[in-house]
């Protein structure tokens, strides 16, 4: 054999025995290999475009304000904003971008819209065009449920019939008479009481009863005793507040979301339905009672109060309006006439007790007015430590107004307000719109724009409010606490009038100090209206007669401020 040959023979069978052995034992361990190597690089491709696509959504934030995610748009941002403090988030956005940007939802969702905060464009909206900015339908959908057709959640026709309606009743001089007498009754037979014998309270839930006891009384002639000895539990009162909490979460979902929640009775939608019960269950029971006591009577005319005079109307049809339209007018009313007030006097002495020297102020100016009363033909007796305010008093209580609507301006009872355009347009300051875009005005941001209010704008000064010691308001599309346009709330001068009138009473009486162990920090609440999320924890504590004539002194020696001139 040749040796050559026999060499050739075993390299040839050592190869074969390799490859069959690599082959047949190593085959899957190679396989695995090259698998996990391909994974590797789809795992590499997916980390460097989400890398790409996180670089991107942040770049965005330089032009838009917010982080723009693929299908997902600005909702993360929002979403996380929810969790927080959503009002002071919005605001930090707004003055980024100087007081206008685009909110971009999910593709799928009706999120988009266009928010502002600048006057020139809310002046244009709210008066210049107000016929192409109604509510819109997305709206009063979102709303409907609570709302129904009141005159917060209706346009055109319904909605002019039941301002000219109301407009009638709030400038009749038996309204006025009402609601000072109504008002006195409340505050020296219900609340001085209930604060004589609570040292410590949660005041918020005091004004919201004191609201609520008084738009009832004289909106519907109702009274329902909120305000008693022992605070007795309304059921109405807490699935109010529930319901107006709900429907504003309605307003960060996607539509299609919240009506699906809806349809299967689930999350803040099943507690939405159980609250709007307690709502309806209420409005159906004033109306009741109200329908049972004019049928005892000869003449409409013997009761004022606005829930008779809409049941004394008809509708276009020649018929009496159905208990359903009279459900919502209830609603609407009290929204407007419990929450408004009670909330924004929350907001007032949090922030005097944050600033004494305000508090000393009003003290003063309380003292100055009762002095007059000598001049007046009031004896010295007369002018005592428990006195009640006459409505010409209270008128001139100029500060006291001024440090009111200087909370208004930075805590304002209804934060954010919603438009729909109806055609193409240009606002002033550039921004486009197309027909059907929903508008957003962040009210609450504008009080935090150095651009309206000055490098003091965080800064609660109610001198800004004041010319030569008297109070002058401001442009309504400057501050807009009260809206602007033909859609000014009707209730503005009462709702100052209540406001002095109970901050009047409780200071010249007591100084309401923050209670330091009741826990959570005072925040603002996501709802229709900025409740305190954890209500409003204070010590009363009685001033003394001392104190009060210290005060009378002051008055007399010549109280020394700056009048902000």
């Amino acid at each position: 054999m040749n040796p050559n040959s026999s060499s050739s023979y075993n390299l040839t069978a050592t190869a074969v025995f390799f490859s069959s052995s690599y082959s047949g034992s190593d085959e899957p361990l190679f396989s695995r290999r090259l698998l996990f190597l391909r994974d590797v690089q789809i795992l590499e491709l997916l980390i460097a475009i989400s890398v790409f696509v996180t670089i991107h959504s942040l770049r965005q934030k330089k032009h838009q304000g917010i982080p723009v995610w693929p299908f997902l748009g600005m909702l993360p941002s929002l979403a996380f904003a929810v969790r927080s403090n959503i009002y002071e988030w919005l605001s930090e956005v707004l003055i980024h971008q100087d007081g206008t940007f685009r909110f971009r939802g999910p593709w799928f969702s009706s999120l988009n819209s266009v928010i502002t905060c600048d006057p020139r464009n809310i002046e244009h909206l709210l008066k210049t065009r107000f016929s192409i900015y109604p509510k819109g339908s997305y709206f009063r959908e979102t709303l409907r449920d609570l709302l129904g057709d009141g005159i917060f959640n209706a346009d055109q026709e319904k909605w002019q019939r039941q301002r000219k309606t109301a407009s009638v009743e709030f400038h009749s001089a038996k309204f006025r008479q009402l609601t000072s007498q109504s008002l006195h009754e409340l505050v020296h037979d219900r609340l001085l009481p209930v604060l004589e014998t609570s040292e410590t309270i949660d005041l918020q839930d005091i004004l919201l009863r004191l609201t609520f006891d008084n738009v009832c009384m004289i909106a519907f002639g109702v009274d329902p005793g909120c305000l008693g000895p022992n605070l007795p539990e309304i059921p109405f009162a807490k699935a109010f507040e529930d319901a107006t909490e709900a429907t504003a979460l309605r307003f960060v979902m996607p539509t299609f979301a919240w009506k699906l929640m809806r349809s299967l009775n689930l999350g803040a939608e099943k507690k939405l339905k159980e609250s709007i019960k307690g709502v309806d269950d209420f409005a159906d029971e004033v109306i009741r009672t109200r329908k049972k006591e004019l049928s005892l009577e000869t003449e409409i005319e013997k009761r004022s109060d606005l829930l008779t005079i809409f049941m004394g109307l008809r509708d276009d049809n020649g018929d009496k309006f159905s208990d359903k339209f009279l459900r919502d007018i209830c609603v609407n009313f009290i929204l407007a006439g419990r929450d408004t007030s009670s909330v924004a006097l929350s907001w007032f002495f949090w922030l005097i007790e944050k600033n004494p020297e305000v508090e000393e102020r009003i003290m003063v100016e309380i003292c100055k007015i009762l002095e007059q009363r000598d001049h007046q033909g009031y004896t010295e007796e007369e002018m005592d430590y428990e006195p009640v305010f006459r409505p010409e008093e209270v008128k001139k209580m100029d500060y006291l107004q001024a440090a009111l609507s200087e909370t208004l301006r930075l805590y304002p009872s209804v934060p954010v307000d919603h438009k729909e355009v109806l055609e193409d347009d240009v606002f002033p300051d550039g921004t486009k719109l197309q027909k059907g875009e929903k508008v957003m005005y962040a009210i609450y941001a504008m009080g935090r724009m150095e651009t309206i209010w000055g490098k003091d704008c965080l800064e609660f000064r109610p001198e800004r409010w004041l010319r030569g010691g008297r109070y002058m308001s401001e442009s309504a599309y400057k501050f807009t606490a009260f809206n602007g346009g033909p859609r000014l709330c009707l209730g503005k001068d009462f709702a100052y009038y209540q406001m002095k009138y109970v901050a009047a009473a409780i200071i010249y009486r007591y100084r309401v100090r923050i209670d330091v162990k009741s826990g959570p920090k005072v925040e603002p609440k996501m709802a229709l209206t900025m409740y305190m999320k954890h209500g409003l924890k204070v010590n009363m504590i009685k001033r003394s007669v001392p104190e009060i004539d210290n005060y009378y002194d002051q008055c007399h020696k010549g109280y020394k401020y700056n009048n902000g001139d």
